[in-house]
């Protein structure tokens, strides 16, 4: 009987060598800490946005308070326009009498000259302020100059800017003020506007946030970041203003 060498079953299993770990890209690894990145994005938008409104609103007060002002200013001007426009009509009415008087002065009738001339004095006295006496005079000194030209009294500028300044300088001042609250309430639709575009830029992480495609999340948040960049530097583009 033939003696057999026993032969072993078992066979080693080649067993297949470990997989080297590729390093991960920067995407990859941005990506996979998205959530991170997302929340600081929110975190910072939120902050932006509470800016921007907080600025609008003061600029609104801005806006009131300029629109206000120039508002009273604009009637204390009417009323000065008023107030001077019935002094000229006076003094036009003064002067048309004392012209008269003056031509009755010079009568040959002794008694109504001196009547006239009596007349004449108590009303110059009585009605005649300095404005207008200021210009009687320049008046008489441009006429003695130039007799074949009459100067009347109110073509005298300093008459009118006598009469007219105080409601000019009140106009200015009121067209100053509405200019200003125009200024504001420009600076208040943009950030507004700035404001609409950071909460689109919200909505987009909130959805980014909870998207489970790679692409689709980056996609998204790539889109906010850009207009919220952009919303940033058109906020930073207008004045700061304080309480």
């Amino acid at each position: 009987m033939t003696a057999t060498t026993p032969v072993d079953d078992a066979v080693d299993t080649p067993q297949p060598e470990a997989e080297n770990p590729q390093p991960k890209s920067r995407v990859a690894r941005l990506l996979a800490n998205h959530e991170l990145v997302i929340v600081v994005l929110l975190g910072l938008v939120s902050v932006a946005t509470a800016y921007a409104s907080f600025q609008a609103a003061l600029y609104d007060s801005q806006m009131a308070g300029a629109y206000a002002k120039g508002q009273s200013a604009t009637a204390s001007a009417e009323s000065l326009y008023l107030e001077a426009n019935q002094q000229y009509i006076q003094d036009v009415q003064v002067w048309s009498r004392l012209t008269e008087l003056s031509i009755d002065m010079g009568n040959t009738d002794a008694q109504l000259s001196q009547s006239a001339t009596a007349k004449f004095d108590t009303l110059y006295f009585q009605s005649v302020g300095e404005a207008l006496d200021a210009a009687v005079n320049w008046s008489n000194e441009q006429n003695d100059a130039d007799p074949t030209t009459y100067s009347s009294p109110f073509d005298s500028d300093a008459y009118q800017s006598a009469m007219f300044s105080p409601y000019l300088d009140a106009k200015a001042e009121a067209e100053q003020l509405m200019a200003e609250g125009d200024v504001y309430n420009n600076y208040s639709d943009r950030l507004t506007l700035n404001t609409v575009l950071m909460a689109l830029s919200l909505f987009l992480l909130g959805v980014a946030a909870v998207v489970s495609s790679a692409r689709s999340r980056l996609v998204l948040t790539s889109i906010a970041t850009a207009v919220f960049v952009v919303s940033l530097a058109l906020i930073a583009a207008i004045p700061f203003v304080s309480l």
